[in-house]
């Protein structure tokens, strides 16, 4: 058995690659990081005599299926005539999983293959051609995607809110209520009505509260209505892809790139003692919620066995996928055994996959049980005979699902109260509120949005917000929020007004289904791709003439360049906006900026240019703050600004390892004495040397530790690559 790891053949990344004047023919080649394992497959395929193909079920496994047999026939020629050849697909990689599998091979789904095939045509039209546009008009190194650029202008249009917001003050009256003769059962109630009138939320201001409290002053209480009402809270479906990720950003704080990147460790499996290498969950790219009947009985089977058989409905659950185009073949992700409790696993997995397993399996397994139950209860206390308070509360009266999740934020109990009976106020105050503006979107809640919307599938969720992040578009703040930045609100604003067609949610999403519409067979690609392209193509050479980058790059200011006394203007770089003097090239004079258009005060240090004896000061590049001579560009002295790690270096033992950054902005380690000493690591040490060969320790994922030397048994151990779908790659 072979692994391909991922795509074994692309379209080449220094040229279009599609043949827009021959019905999109696209030109693949076989990548460089792909050539030796693409040559091992052709030499293991021409031993063979007989070919499996076992990739995974959705359209990139199918098309790298494909791409192979179509690689083997190039290739192999006359030596592939006559071989028999096999696809076969499953949920989950287990024992029997795979050989149901070989049972029941099936030939390669062409529909399929096209589907994947008219995607990655369109995303590299629109790429190919409206990217060159945006390091003209604005940056060099910026990019524009088909799903990307409407995932930003979810992003924008929510921070324009935000900063358009105008917050509103508003009041409560809350107080504490006991009853009477007994204190220590008390409950809390709000104001909710005056003289019989619910109160609208912005209703109470502050001047009325005073008059409240003191209409209430030393007044009575009393119970005058009771209302109780049994609720049935029924179970979440099992996870999609969509959801899986939503779930895991709320409880796990885990981004949607590292979910699915610790979802295809637990599909490939692990090795579980004397039961071998086994998957632990199915397939994890999928929109359906279908469960096999295999799966459902298991898991009813383990639930009363567990729990009883109240535990469980009388009919088993069946959910059915809202989506019109979900593939109601595949599964939910869920475990592969319901009966692998997480504790039966958590001593093969490392923390972050064991929390992962956990929910998955939770939600799967509480999918198939019985609904909670909750008693209901509501009170309205009046006072002054006109102002009534509401105090509700809860209680379970049957686990159901919840004896998986047991949450105190269900129950809120109340005291048992009767009709009439007077309460006593321990408190009653006032409290000031003010409305807030609409959240920054989190990966969980665009994740949400984008699958409200039809934009982008379970493929390419993951992958867009990350290239998002990587082209810095967006930032992370507070944890988990995605913030713009300055050079994301600007492409996403040019594109917003001259490529409207490019972001329109609807169009993007009638895309999708299109696309969808050619893995059911419904539609042929070419026309689709067709009738997209001819007036794109058409825009963009238009919008070439038209805009001036200088719209998007340049603001006027009222700053004046200190060394030649012309105007300076705002300029947009790719790492966000400076200052520069329009005398440009005799005067070279940039300074950083602040938010209002003004120069923004030097950051001095202590230390002195070494050549011309001036102040040295900080500076922001590309990779970093840097040391840069105060008498630029007269004297061009600049130093890094080194972050000491404490570690003294091995190898000239005279100077200690720093952070560095390399040319393409990735973190390394090496000693500060460089030139004169060469030692580099590309993971943090840790201090401590190697107890089997004196060599530095290192940092590895989840702060594990590791030898530096590549050669000793305690060094990382080389895992297999990360399968990656085409979108991820890009």
């Amino acid at each position: 058995m072979k692994s391909s790891f991922g795509h074994v053949r692309d379209l080449p990344k220094s040229q279009m690659g599609v043949d827009t004047e021959h019905n999109f023919a696209p030109h693949y080649v076989v990548p460089t990081k792909a050539r030796k394992k693409v040559t091992d497959l052709r030499k293991t395929a021409e031993k063979a005599d007989m070919i499996i193909f076992a990739t995974d079920q959705d359209r990139e496994g199918e098309a790298i299926s494909w791409h192979l047999l179509e690689i083997f026939k190039k290739e192999l020629k006359d030596k592939f005539e006559g071989k028999e050849w096999e696809r076969i697909a499953f949920h989950e990689i287990t024992e029997e999983a795979i050989k149901e599998a070989l049972q029941n091979p099936r030939k390669l789904d062409l529909h399929l293959v096209d589907a994947q095939q008219a995607r990655r045509v369109l995303d590299r039209l629109v790429g190919y051609e409206l990217s060159p546009l945006l390091w003209a008009k604005v940056a060099r190194g910026l990019s524009a995607g088909r799903v990307q650029s409407v995932a930003l202008r979810f992003i924008v249009e929510r921070e324009r809110e935000i900063a358009a917001f105008k917050p509103e003050e508003y009041w409560t009256v809350e107080g504490i209520f006991n009853k009477k003769d007994d204190p220590s059962k008390h409950f809390e109630a709000k104001l909710s009505k005056i003289d019989g009138k619910a109160l609208d939320k912005m209703e109470i201001k502050e001047e009325i509260t005073k008059n409240i409290l003191k209409d209430l002053k030393n007044t009575s209480y009393h119970i005058t209505d009771i209302s109780k009402k049994k609720q049935e809270r029924q179970p979440g479906a099992p996870y999609t892809t969509s959801t899986l990720q939503q779930d895991a950003n709320h409880k796990l704080h885990y981004s949607a790139k590292q979910t699915m990147m610790i979802a295809q460790q637990l599909y490939e499996g692990v090795k579980l003692g004397e039961v071998g290498q086994t998957g632990l969950i199915s397939y994890m790219r999928t929109d359906s919620v279908n469960l096999s009947e295999k799966f459902i009985n298991e898991a009813r089977d383990f639930i009363v066995s567990k729990f009883g058989k109240e535990a469980v409905p009388e009919e088993a659950r069946r959910y059915k996928t809202k989506s019109r185009l979900a593939q109601e073949a595949h599964e939910a992700i869920r475990p592969t055994s319901a009966t692998r409790t997480p504790e039966d696993v958590k001593a093969f997995l490392d923390p972050k996959q064991f929390r992962l397993y956990e929910l998955i399996w939770k939600r799967a397994i509480a999918s198939q049980m019985s609904a909670a139950e909750f008693e209901n209860t509501g009170f309205d206390v009046l006072g002054a005979e006109k102002y009534t308070f509401r105090a509700t509360g809860s209680r379970i009266l049957k686990n159901g699902f919840l004896t998986l999740y047991p949450n105190d934020e269900y129950v809120k109990d109340l005291p048992l109260l009767e009709k009439g009976d007077e309460v006593v106020a321990q408190k009653i105050e006032p409290k000031q509120h003010f409305t807030e503006p609409p959240a920054r979107y989190s990966d969980a809640t665009l994740v949400k949005i984008m699958e409200e919307n039809g934009i982008g599938r379970p493929s390419t969720y993951a992958p867009t917000i990350n290239t998002l992040i990587v082209r810095k578009y967006l930032d992370r703040i507070e944890g988990r929020r995605l913030k713009p930045t300055e050079i994301g609100m600007i492409v996403n604003d040019l594109l917003v007004e001259h490529f409207p067609t490019i972001v329109d949610y609807k169009f993007t999403a009638s895309i999708e289904e299109s696309l969808d519409e050619v893995a059911e067979g419904k539609k042929e690609w070419v026309p689709i791709i067709k009738e997209f392209y001819g007036p794109f193509h058409e825009l963009i050479e238009k919008k070439k003439a038209e805009l001036v980058k200088s719209e998007f790059t340049e603001t006027k200011t009222d700053e004046v360049c200190e060394k030649c006394g012309k105007p300076m203007i705002v300029k947009l770089g790719r790492f966000g906006k400076f200052l520069a003097c329009t005398g440009f090239p005799d005067c070279k004079n940039t300074k950083p900026v602040t938010d209002d258009g003004k120069a923004a005060p030097e950051e001095k240090s202590d230390e002195k240019c070494p050549k011309c004896g001036a102040d040295m000061i900080v500076k922001h590049g590309r990779f970093g703050a840097f040391l840069s001579c105060s008498k630029y560009p007269d004297c061009k002295t600049m130093k890094p600004i080194l972050k000491s790690t404490g570690v003294r270096c091995p190898k000239c033992d005279k100077g200690d390892i720093v952070e560095r950054r390399s040319k393409r902005g990735r973190t390394f380690f090496g000693c500060e004495t460089y030139p004169a000493c060469d030692f580099v690591l590309w993971k943090k040490p840790t201090g401590e040397k190697c107890a089997e060969c004196s060599s530095l320790m290192i940092y590895g994922a989840q702060e594990k530790t590791y030898c530096s030397n590549k050669e000793c048994k305690n060094a990382p151990k080389r895992g297999a690559k990360k399968k990656m779908t085409e979108d991820e790659e890009e």
